[in-house]
């Protein structure tokens, strides 16, 4: 009689057991409990030391002491090296879908002709668009699922992707349709945002009537074919006007989108456009004034700083830290392109701005990772906790600070995707 009721207990207490195990981990740097906005010191971090974290259906269900935690996983996966786990990165500002290489545009800058310069003569974007527009879908498949495949090397388990290298209705709707096959079986998560105020289209004079053309034609086909709820404008003398993108952010918001901004990049007034309209981020910013700083501080607008542009374009790094220090919520990401931004190493980047902007560990990480899915709307990622999906990323070392201080050359050796492992 005794040894049934020892069955029955022994069977009861696996009936509660639950979820796969991982770990132990020297650290889990779980970026839980940390603000949104302003300023961030590495004290503030949530550090488990021997810690394991239990994973079930795609989502984290406890984290905490390995040995403690083993008692209660179903499974148990040990890992036999010194680790670091923490979030998983975003990238909440690419430009991954085109074909072609804007190298001949490199040699020109570094020999001191201007982006601008380079734009007006043809070179530039125009350059891609024309390389992008002669792909075939299956062709820019393979290019954004190859740059993908680099992204999820790196850390990154979700990625904003833009279109803009279309410049046309049915361009402009080839690389959206690319972005969401793609989305539907590669193991990151793409977040679509449609570009098609990147330039003035080619085969128009007036930015006015090439928006209109878009508002009313393209607008209407993303939300049929649900290929995207974002709208993003690039605002500059050479791009858009503040007038005109003001025009077009208008019809974006009465059609129902979503809206971003490429704001202050080489001149003030686009983070203006961002917050007057709510946008979900103000992208660049590394020429935004004290009072345009201020401003956002001010409003919920994520402020999106993209150190791989101003690496590859030569030109000052945005001010994360007067912008964190002023109140900010500051996302870091890679800005991916073939033409300002080609190397797409969004850790380097990030270690890099760290450096020249004097961030804190905790402001840094927390810009690649819950910050950055805040620029995308996007809540249940970036930290790790319970009930938060378990997107996931290990370093091969027993202290978190070495991530950084290697400057990128440290990469996560260990990737995991909703739980499961991806890399």
């Amino acid at each position: 009689m005794v040894d049934i009721y020892i069955l029955e207990a022994v069977k009861n207490l696996k009936t509660q057991l639950s979820g796969t195990l991982y770990g132990p981990f020297e650290q889990i740097v779980t970026l839980d409990g940390l603000p949104l906005k302003g300023p961030l010191s590495d004290d503030q971090l949530q550090i488990q030391s021997k810690g394991g974290v239990i994973v079930e259906n795609g989502t984290i269900k406890e984290i905490g002491e390995f040995v403690a935690l083993k008692e209660k996983a179903a499974k148990v996966k040990e890992l036999g090296n010194h680790y670091v786990l923490m979030p998983a990165f975003v990238d909440s500002h690419t430009h991954l879908c085109f074909a072609g290489s804007r190298a001949h545009d490199y040699a020109a800058r570094i020999s001191c002709k201007s982006y601008q310069e380079i734009l007006k003569h043809g070179g530039g974007i125009y350059d891609t668009v024309r390389k992008t527009n002669e792909a075939t879908e299956d062709e820019l498949l393979t290019f954004l699922k190859e740059r993908l495949d680099a992204q999820l090397r790196y850390g990154v388990t979700t990625c904003e992707v833009k279109s803009g290298y279309g410049l046309s209705v049915d361009q402009e709707l080839k690389q959206l349709r690319v972005i969401k096959k793609v989305n539907d079986d590669h193991r990151i998560d793409l977040v679509a945002t449609c570009l098609a105020a990147h330039v003035l289209g080619p085969d128009f004079d007036d930015p006015s009537e090439y928006l209109k053309v878009i508002s009313n034609e393209l607008f209407p086909a993303l939300t049929k074919e649900g290929l995207t709820n974002r709208i993003d404008v690039f605002v500059e003398p050479e791009a858009f006007s503040f007038a005109v993108a003001d025009q077009y952010l208008s019809k974006a918001r009465q059609a129902g989108f979503e809206v971003t901004v490429h704001a202050d990049q080489f001149t003030s007034g686009g983070s203006e456009l961002a917050i007057k309209y709510m946008a979900a981020s103000a992208d660049h910013l590394e020429s935004s004034s004290d009072e345009d700083i201020k401003r956002l501080a001010n409003s919920p607008v994520v402020a999106t700083v993209l150190p791989g542009a101003s690496i590859g374009l030569g030109m000052n790094y945005a001010p994360a830290r007067k912008l964190l220090d002023a109140g900010c919520c500051v996302a870091i990401a890679t800005d991916w392109n073939p033409g300002s931004a080609p190397m797409g190493d969004l850790l380097t980047q990030a270690a890099l701005l760290s450096a020249y902007e004097k961030l804190s560990s905790a402001e840094t990480f927390a810009g690649l990772t819950f910050r950055a899915a805040k620029a995308l709307g996007l809540t249940d990622r970036g930290v790790l906790a319970p009930g938060k999906r378990a997107d996931m990323i290990a370093f091969s070392t027993a202290d978190y600070r070495e991530i950084l201080y290697h400057q990128g050359k440290l990469k996560p050796k260990l990737v995991w995707k909703d739980g499961s492992v991806a890399l």
